[in-house]
């Protein structure tokens, strides 16, 4: 489900709405006010970004990255 925000023209509350689809066209009221003059904001994804070598996620637990791979051919640290 697409979820907007608008913004109400009368008392400026941003509020979001939820859409079944894109193509929804229902018209909403703010919900501080009442008014139905409302502006569809642009609105910017919230992206997670997972780093792969984060602190403390090395084979062998150290918290800075080794030089060589430490790892032999079976997957298992050599350094532990």
């Amino acid at each position: 489900m697409p979820i907007y925000e608008y913004k109400c023209q009368e008392c400026g509350k941003v509020s979001e709405f939820f859409f079944r689809t894109s193509s929804d066209s229902r018209t909403f009221t703010c919900p501080n006010c009442g008014s139905h003059n409302l502006d569809k904001l642009l609105s910017v994804p919230s992206l997670l970004k997972v780093e792969a070598d984060a602190a403390g996620t090395t084979c062998c637990g150290r918290t800075e990255r080794c030089e060589t791979p430490p790892c032999s051919s079976e997957g298992k640290c050599r350094r532990r």
